[in-house]
């Protein structure tokens, strides 16, 4: 079942390397080793929260939030007390605790155990710190995972723990993990009877997925190539079957196309997730790039401003019978 939802979404990744010192600007004209982005933690916070001011993310998942989660929670339970929830990749746990309170809506009176699972310190520590100035969570226990999800897969089978979870939530994670397939495996693994498993991507239809199918093999990060257009040619493989909603979506990326800007500098790095795009990428990279953004099939322009097709999709899969 495909459900199409207009809306605007953007990535949200959940490994980070290690940040490392000041960096030189290199004349376009040169070329050096493309880094990613997530090498210079304070570069990547700047260019996703501008990503996110020009994609209107929050609004997307809001929409889908409270439109079409609370059908896929219905059966989740099934009338039991206490409901056990990971959040993976929850980031400052604002979208998580907002996909909760529509579990708890489905399911009043229930007690919610939430597994928090973030690499980032600062966005935990956010988490935290709403959560401790947020009122009426008497109902909610957190544990806190400061990992990645490969880090937790690996703590999980070496302390061999048998509990289960009713919603496993996943946002914008397996372009940051080695093997989506087997990432995937392991969390479907971890659920009851009737629970569910939520995914996000960018959508392989997407301008953003065509970007990452075409020059994923000249990035420095291959791995963000994964769409849910993959995902979904490896569940249909297995015979595994799920459902999936389209999240219809446009980013302003108006200036990409002025070189020097500042602004469009930092959508260029989180769009190809390198670290300093415009300064270290070869000029036929950059050109290639640019001609793909501003390709007719994947943006619009209207008003003097250029609108990058960047939908998302929600695939969302039941436990393994």
């Amino acid at each position: 079942m495909t459900a199409h939802l207009t809306a605007v979404s953007h990535s949200i990744p959940l490994c980070r390397a290690p940040r490392h010192g000041p960096r030189g600007r290199q004349a376009h004209t040169m070329t050096s080793p493309l880094k990613c982005l997530t090498y210079d933690d304070d570069r990547y916070q700047k260019s996703y929260k501008l990503s996110l001011e020009r994609s209107f993310v929050q609004q997307c998942m809001r929409d889908f939030i409270h439109n079409t989660l609370p059908d896929i929670l219905a059966s989740v339970g099934n009338g039991k007390s206490q409901l056990n929830v990971i959040g993976v990749g929850s980031g400052e746990g604002i979208v998580d605790l907002e996909m909760i309170a529509q579990l708890c809506q489905k399911h009043p009176g229930v007690l919610v155990d939430n597994e928090v699972l973030e690499p980032s310190s600062q966005r935990l520590y956010n988490y935290k710190v709403m959560v401790a100035q947020k009122p009426d969570l008497e109902h909610i226990t957190f544990t806190w995972n400061q990992m990645t999800a490969s880090e937790f897969e690996e703590q999980w089978r070496l302390k061999n723990i048998t509990k289960k979870a009713d919603f496993i939530h996943m946002l914008q994670v397996l372009y940051y993990v080695q093997d989506p397939g087997a990432t995937i495996s392991f969390f479907q693994s971890l659920l009851n009877k009737n629970g569910k498993l939520l995914i996000t991507l960018v959508s392989g239809v997407s301008g953003s997925g065509k970007l990452r199918e075409n020059f994923s093999s000249q990035l420095c990060n291959k791995e963000i190539s994964v769409t849910t257009a993959d995902i979904k040619s490896l569940l249909d493989a297995r015979g595994v079957p799920y459902q999936s909603y389209e999240l219809q979506s446009h980013m302003d990326i108006t200036e990409c196309f002025t070189e020097g800007d500042q602004t469009g500098e930092l959508l260029l790095d989180f769009l190809t997730q390198v670290l300093d795009f415009s300064g270290t990428a070869s000029p036929e990279l950059r050109q290639g790039v640019l001609q793909l953004l501003r390709d007719p099939k994947y943006s619009v322009e209207t008003e003097g401003r250029v609108l990058f097709n960047n939908n998302m999709e929600v695939i969302v899969l039941d436990a393994v019978n």
